[in-house]
């Protein structure tokens, strides 16, 4: 499975200290539709939780998602900040959801290679 962060996502993360291992443990989640909300269109809300805190307080991340084939996280929020995504919101990312599941292997090595995405690694 190929397991992806966009750059937004991945400066986010840093900012929040999420750990790949984190993010790992979130997908793992999406297999076994634990505290995950399927959006439609491979589009996935899981709670992910802040250090020190549960999940219910936690954080939201966005993650398109087709099993056994690819992941990628692409925005993130803490629950205090944002309750949910608005309709406007929602709609962009059921799009760029449908856009991203049509790419081929080998576009996303060049996406990588200009910095686009990064590689999750295990």
């Amino acid at each position: 499975m190929l397991k992806l962060k966009t750059k937004w996502f991945n400066k986010w993360a840093k900012k929040n200290e999420i750990t790949n291992e984190k993010l790992l443990n979130t997908l793992d989640n999406i297999s076994r539709n634990i505290g995950v909300v399927d959006l439609g269109a491979g589009l996935y809300k899981v709670r992910m939780p802040k250090t020190g805190h549960g999940k219910s307080s936690g954080f939201r991340t966005i993650v398109i998602f087709k099993e056994s084939d690819i992941a990628i996280f692409v925005y993130g929020f803490s629950k205090n900040e944002k309750s949910n995504l608005d309709n406007e919101e929602l709609s962009y990312f059921k799009k760029l959801s449908k856009d991203l599941l049509s790419i081929n292997r080998e576009e996303y090595k060049q996406l990588e290679k200009a910095g686009d995405f990064i590689r999750i690694k295990e």
